[in-house]
């Protein structure tokens, strides 16, 4: 049955919404997000003959919610964020609020979601309507069986959905149940047009949105709040560091302070998860990566467990987007795990082993204690990242004689010195019609001066790999530093023996 003729009065989806066009324009105060912009406009505009629905994930604190907010507001459509509530408040919530959205005089009244969910198809009867449900988890643990139901809403060939043009977003926050609404058995797989992950900032775009020209003060920021959105906004109040010479005393009055919000976050990011039942012992996992652990086995080691105690929390951190997994660049059967959001890492190494000193109000204590292990454990680490970052979404085909397609890290061991090299940033790329060619191999230092010693290591490195029976032919060493490099070492750059790669070029250059 349609809901049209029984709640909507004729007059009203006519004279309340206001038609959507196909170039709808950004809002002004909307930073950058112009890729996931167009994809929703685009979405939301399609002159598609049947309704069509669209699955929108991320982790909290990123836009999510602006993003659709806006683009409800710009095309005329409707949005509905829910809460954590029983089924028939929800339902009583939505009643009300699509009632107020056609100008109803009554609120709607539905007994079941079937119900809601054609009330929805209805709204696209006359035209292409973006139609926004927030924080669907929510709705889905109070009903199960509400993904079938939308699967039963959206049948290929229901008549309902083939006489709609309603564009239908489900958006969550809870990226471990996000990413199984649209695989394996779920009921949704194969119903969604889109499927867009709204991601961090990246490191150039953080310091843009932060307002940070200087790059080693970008970077140090970056190494603790990361990319995401709201921590500059409602969580520090714009409170930015005014130089390098702030930095300490920021860190100390916003991730180090009780009274900020950014104290607890990290905590918080756990808790958004529904699907961690044991969260001690993913803090746990948690601290021990943040010290260095990278292996399964030297986690488990770390928290003096089996490593099959270990492989559950791994996988579920990972689907959560808090952890990610590399696999070794030359050891194929080898990984390692790392702390996937910057701020984690920072309450993991530095806030967490002195909560009680934090509490009582000692953060410059704390901090002047625990500065020299930020620098060691948090920014070294993460610094390495941003090379990587940088190498595979900035840095420029020639700079490695090919295009970047994968960039990881390597161990390569060395029997003659029993030992083996870490190799912090391996790029294989396409060169001509050859796909997968080691364009270079590159060491990362963010509190080193690099020089000639550096460069040798590489090349090293480079001569095992050769013995080996890898093809070198198209290496280009590469050194990456935070503190700048020593004339012979620049002098070797002349000569085109390695690549450098400072500050200013991570944040500025190709």
């Amino acid at each position: 049955m349609y809901f049209r003729e029984m709640y909507f009065p004729k007059c009203s989806l006519e004279t309340t919404v206001r038609r959507p066009t196909r170039d709808l324009p950004k809002p002004s105060d909307m930073f950058d997000r112009d890729w996931e912009w167009s994809e929703l406009t685009a979405f939301a505009a399609d002159e598609g003959p049947e309704a069509t629905m669209a699955v929108v994930s991320g982790r909290r604190r990123q836009g999510k919610s602006f993003l659709l907010d806006s683009l409800a507001r710009a095309a005329g459509g409707f949005y509905f964020c829910a809460y954590e509530a029983t089924e028939a408040e929800s339902l009583r919530r939505f009643g009300e609020e699509l009632g107020q959205y056609t100008g109803s005089i009554a609120p709607m009244r539905f007994d079941r979601w079937e119900q809601a969910i054609d009330a929805l198809l209805a709204l696209g009867k006359e035209r292409p309507l973006p139609v926004v449900i927030d924080e669907f988890p929510y709705l889905a643990r109070a009903t199960p069986s509400l993904p079938s139901i939308v699967q039963v809403a959206y049948g290929p060939r229901r008549p309902e959905r083939l006489q709609s043009r309603t564009r239908l977003l489900l958006c969550g926050s809870s990226l471990a149940f996000m990413g199984k609404l649209l695989s394996g058995t779920s009921p949704l797989r194969g119903r969604a047009g889109l499927e867009l992950i709204v991601q961090p900032l990246d490191f150039r775009q953080a310091a843009a949105f932060w307002g940070i020209d200087d790059p080693r003060l970008a970077l140090l920021v970056h190494s603790v709040v990361g990319g995401t959105p709201a921590y500059r906004k409602e969580f520090v109040r714009d409170d930015v560091p005014a130089d390098l010479d702030d930095f300490d005393a920021w860190v100390c009055r916003t991730a180090l302070s009780p009274r900020s919000p950014l104290y607890r976050e990290a905590r918080y990011l756990l808790a958004d998860e529904s699907d961690l039942r044991d969260r001690a012992l993913y803090h746990s996992v948690l601290a021990a990566l943040a010290s260095g652990n990278a292996t399964a086995g030297g986690i488990a080691g770390c928290l003096e467990r089996p490593t099959s105690d270990i492989t559950h929390p791994l996988t579920v951190l990972q689907d959560c987007g808090l952890v990610r997994r590399e696999v070794d660049a030359f050891r194929k059967n080898r990984s390692v795990y790392r702390v996937g959001e910057p701020l984690i890492a920072f309450d993991h190494a530095i806030s967490r082993p002195k909560l009680p000193l934090l509490d009582r109000g000692l953060a410059d204590q704390v901090w002047e204690s625990s500065r020299a292990r930020f620098l060691s454990a948090v920014v070294g680490p993460h610094f390495e990242q941003i090379c990587r970052e940088w190498v595979a979404h900035f840095a420029a085909p020639e700079t490695f004689g090919g295009m970047p397609i994968d960039v990881s890290y390597g161990t390569v061991p060395d029997p003659a010195a029993q030992t083996s090299h870490e190799i912090d940033v391996v790029v294989r790329g396409a060169v001509g019609q050859d796909n997968g060619v080691l364009l270079s191999l590159g060491e990362a230092k963010w509190d080193q001066v690099m020089g000639v010693g550096h460069l040798d290591r590489l090349r090293r490195v480079e001569s095992l790999l050769a013995g080996r029976g890898t093809d070198t032919s198209a290496v280009r060493l590469t050194c990456y530093s935070g503190a700048g490099f020593t004339d012979d070492l620049r002098a070797a750059a002349a000569k085109g023996e390695v690549v450098l790669v400072d500050l200013q070029r991570l944040y500025r250059g190709e």
